[in-house]
Parts: structure tokens; sequence; C-alpha cells
């Protein structure tokens, strides 16, 4: 009796034990519902107050007078895709009310090349603190270089219309 016992309690161990390596191994591959509440978890904005200690000073001259929307890219990216139609759709519409900077990290020269462009713009330190964070967008203040709001695998183009509205209204005045 003690050894059927002490079979059937391994037996429940190692069922759990694969259980937990199923529940890893969907998620690691991507079953949808979980990797969509992961997801959806991520699309929150990440506070301001973190995102401005990466940037403390006016961006370039080319970039004043307009809100700026950096979108740290990798065509790799599965989140960069998810949130590029929502990125091309306000681009279409504030194309002349904002500017917009693509740092694309694909590959070793592409992030070397966005890298050059990032000190060339006055965006150093954002995209040394974001680089390694693909689907990141950040919209800043060319002025002040605050970072107003960052994005993560964000598709809602409404959550990025709603920033620039006031940043532009802000910029204006």
């Amino acid at each position: 009796m003690n050894q059927q016992s002490s079979t059937g309690k391994r037996v429940m161990k190692l069922s759990l034990v694969a259980t937990l390596g199923m529940v890893t191994i969907l998620t690691a591959c991507g079953d949808k519902n979980t990797v969509a509440n992961v997801e959806q978890a991520q699309t929150t904005a990440v506070t301001t107050k973190t995102a401005n200690t990466a940037q403390a000073k006016p961006l370039a001259q080319e970039l004043q007078g307009k809100p700026v929307v950096v979108d740290i890219f990798a065509t790799w990216c599965a989140g960069c895709r998810k949130i590029k139609p929502a990125l091309d759709a306000i681009k279409k519409d504030y194309g002349d009310t904002a500017s917009f900077v693509v740092l694309d990290v694909t590959d070793k020269g592409t992030t070397e090349a966005a890298q050059a462009k990032a000190e060339k713009l006055g965006l150093q330190d954002f995209f040394a603190t974001h680089k390694s964070k693909t689907a990141t967008v950040g919209i800043i203040d060319p002025s002040t270089g605050e970072v107003l709001k960052l994005f993560q695998k964000n598709p809602n183009k409404g959550d990025y219309v709603a920033v620039l509205d006031t940043a532009i209204g802000q910029i204006k005045k």
C-alpha cells in the first residue's frame, strides 16, 4: 500500500511538472490566448516619469516645432508588424504636424546606422535606453526632449492620436 501511495504521489508530481512544462512551451511558442493576455498587458504605456529620464535636452533643430514620434523597429519583430498599421495611419494623418523617426535595429548594420541617426537628431539617450525594446514608440517634445508618452506594442491608433493632439496644442502655444 505504501508503495502504491508513493507511486501515486510521484505520478502526480510528474503530471504537475509536465503540465507546467506544457504551459511554458505553449507560451513560448505562441499559444494565442496566453500570448494575447501578455501582449495586452504590454500595450499599457510606460509612465512618463520613467521615460523622461532617458531624454533631458532639446532635440536637433530640424525636429523643432512638431512633436516627434520615435519608433524602435526591426523587421523580425512581431510586435513591430502588429503596430505598423497604426503608425502608418498616424503618419498619413499627422505627416505635416509631427516628425517621424524610425530607428531600425534589425541587425548590426542597421543598428549602427540607427545609432548614428539618433546621435545626429539628439535622440542618443532615448536610443541607448530603448534600442533593445523593439515595438517601442516614444512621443517626444522636441524643445525639451521630454518623453510625453512611451508605448510598447500598442496597435491602438487612438492612444497615439490623443497624445499627439495634446502635444501639438502645447507646442503651438
